[in-house]
């Protein structure tokens, strides 16, 4: 099982940046997925989840209406759209299932710099 993150990057508060996590090893579309974010000095936090066939969206509060999770079968890929980005979302950002199937392995993640 692998998950690789990428896209992230530096960027100035109201910019954009759009994430991708590529999975192999494991029968992606049977699989809803979710990004996950880690802050400096905090727990690692639930931001997005996506259904198995992208019918079905769910966002946490802090991000909802700047934030779009998509998904793309053909290619094991799960993709993060960031709008109007605070330095409130700088952190290191994963993907991975959804927390009630069972936890993967993480990836090395991808790093958001939101700053001026």
């Amino acid at each position: 099982v692998q998950l690789v993150e990428s896209g992230g990057g530096l960027v100035q508060p109201g910019g954009s940046l759009r994430l991708s996590c590529t999975a192999s090893g494991f029968t992606f579309s049977s699989y809803a997925m979710s990004w996950y974010r880690q802050a400096p000095g905090k727990e690692r936090e639930l931001v997005a989840t996506i259904t198995r066939t992208g019918g079905s969206t769910d966002y946490a509060d802090s991000v909802k209406g700047r934030y779009t999770i998509s998904r793309d079968n053909a290619k094991n890929t799960v993709y993060l759209q960031m709008n109007r980005l605070k330095p409130d979302d700088t952190a290191v950002y994963y993907c991975n299932v959804r927390r009630d199937y069972g936890l993967l392995k993480w990836g090395q993640g991808t790093q958001v710099t939101v700053s001026s």
